[in-house]
């Protein structure tokens, strides 16, 4: 008989979520800039990715819920698909292609995993990767990835060892590091009762008596609750609405991570801060344009959280919790839109929502599927937006002997939420991806090719800033927002007149372009 390990309830939720219009998979495409070697490829993914259990093994269900088992009849090339490009725009054509295997379930038979090799793709080779969430986040699948690459590409075929076997001095380190560095104990513990808390909620149904014990531990999440329960959703826009389950996904060409953070540290503002408000300004211009108004306009985003903390380090399956951001669209000046993107990201540093959302998922993955549809649809209308911000390896990287060159990646959206943004950071630079339904957004690149101009309008219009004496970062923000207190910081929408010379920029900037590189968020 094939080895049997239950589902966690957590991955329970996820693997139950599928909807016909919102596939529960996490779809990646790697652009290399060299051909790849198919027969090599299926070597690495032979000694390197099967080593991980999840990737030979399937789901099956019972009476008493949700297994993983190992399948008897596991074959690699059922898995590893070979494909060829038509004839046309290559970049569009990958994107079409990416967007339909997005729309098409995997195999239920089979293990959730399907990599697909896309040769003579400019120059070079393209893959295609979908994973179903339940076998993991995003988090353990950039592990997932570093363990399938070399940071040379000469290096020797090689087993990777399995990530549960992965060692704090081995190639991928400085990732984790930077993953699990913001986990305090504290939060580890919070996870920890939220956890017990909710799992034991259905015995507070038949057990009331129980309710004061808990409730003793439980006061600062269930305000949290009590909370989401009663937010308003977001403002209606093109971006809410019923999907009809055909996807459009694009990418942008990468950004210098230093640029963005010499801009940041100017400011005051984190990377995170410049990113979502970039983000922000985009969807505004695109409404704009498509003669929508903006007038008070929120789009709020569901926003995942890292929660793994160093005991997680390794292992597949979900640990993240789930924050809710409303994006400032409403705001056409960019400083100002920063700068209320920097308040409400402080807002959320102290909550326990996230643990309050690992919580809630891991209840509703005990309770029936139509209890967790309920709950998890209260949750995604209240949105109109997934967000994820990963950060990536520091230096290239090398698969099957193939220069990794771009990579960017797409979570799923769960209930009615028909738009996706990711955010990746890979050897030095930042890339933006978005998937849209069809039936909301049928040119996602019409938004994606205005995220660098709206950062561009920061840059802009702090170069502009008058430099009569040298300033610090606290400073200049402190400068700029007693200017938009008082109204008179305007965006910049139309390039100045040279001032007259000035001394000199200022230190905190070229410090700031200098600096080396930290963590993204």
């Amino acid at each position: 008989m094939s080895k049997r390990e239950r589902i966690s309830p957590v991955d329970t939720a996820w693997l139950r979520m599928d909807r016909p219009n919102n596939l529960m998979m996490i779809v990646g495409v790697m652009m290399f800039d060299g051909p790849m070697d198919y027969a090599r490829l299926r070597r690495t993914l032979e000694t390197r990715l099967l080593p991980y259990r999840r990737f030979r093994q399937k789901v099956v269900h019972d009476a008493t819920g949700a297994w993983w088992e190992d399948d008897a009849d596991f074959d690699l090339d059922g898995h590893l698909h070979h494909a060829a490009l038509p004839a046309g725009d290559q970049k569009v054509e990958l994107q079409k292609m990416a967007a339909e295997l997005m729309s098409t379930p995997l195999d239920p038979n089979r293990p959730l995993w399907s990599y697909h090799l896309v040769d003579n793709y400019d120059g070079g080779s393209a893959l295609v990767v979908r994973i179903h969430h339940c076998i993991a986040d995003g988090i353990a699948l950039i592990g997932v990835m570093l363990s399938l690459t070399d940071t040379a590409p000469d290096a020797p075929e090689r087993p990777g060892p399995p990530l549960e076997m992965a060692r704090e001095d081995g190639p991928d380190s400085f990732f984790w590091n930077r993953v699990f560095e913001p986990v305090t104990q504290g939060m580890i513990t919070a996870i920890n009762l939220s956890t017990h808390a909710w799992l034991k909620y259905f015995e507070l149904l038949t057990h009331p008596g129980q309710v004061l014990d808990y409730s003793r531990q439980g006061v600062g999440m269930a305000a949290e609750l009590g909370n989401l329960l009663i937010m308003p959703a977001d403002s209606q826009t093109r971006f809410k609405g019923k999907p009809g389950g055909t996807k459009a996904v694009a990418w942008s060409e990468p950004m210098p991570l230093t640029e963005i953070k010499a801009v940041g540290k100017a400011l005051g503002c984190s990377v995170n801060d410049l990113l979502l408000s970039s983000v922000a300004g985009a969807l505004r211009a695109y409404l704009v344009e498509q003669g929508d108004a903006v007038e008070g306009i929120e789009v709020r985003a569901l926003v995942p959280v890292n929660m793994r903390s160093r005991a997680d380090e390794g292992k597949l399956g979900n640990r993240f919790g789930l924050v809710t951001l409303l994006l400032p669209v409403y705001l056409e000046n960019p400083f100002e839109r920063v700068f209320e993107v920097r308040r409400r990201m402080d807002e959320l540093k102290g909550s326990t929502l996230p643990v309050v959302a690992l919580g809630i998922l891991a209840a509703t993955g005990l309770a029936p599927k139509f209890v967790q549809d309920i709950a998890l649809d209260i949750l995604a209308n209240k949105a109109s937006a997934v967000m994820t911000n990963v950060p990536g390896p520091p230096q290239p990287l090398y698969m099957a002997g193939a220069h990794l060159a771009q990579q960017i990646f797409w979570v799923p959206q769960s209930g009615d939420i028909g738009m996706g943004v990711s955010i990746l950071s890979y050897d030095g630079k930042v890339q933006f991806g978005l998937v849209t339904d069809r039936h909301f957004v049928t040119d996602p690149e019409n938004i994606v090719s205005r995220f660098r101009p709206e950062f561009e309008k920061l840059v802009y219009a702090l170069l502009l800033e008058p430099w009569e004496e040298l300033r610090t970062p606290e400073e200049i923000a402190e400068s700029l927002e007693e200017q938009l207190a008082v109204g008179q910081c305007a965006p910049a929408k139309q390039p100045r007149q040279p001032r007259a010379p000035r001394r000199k920029p200022p230190a905190a900037a070229e410090a700031a372009a200098e600096a080396p590189p930290s963590r993204a968020d």
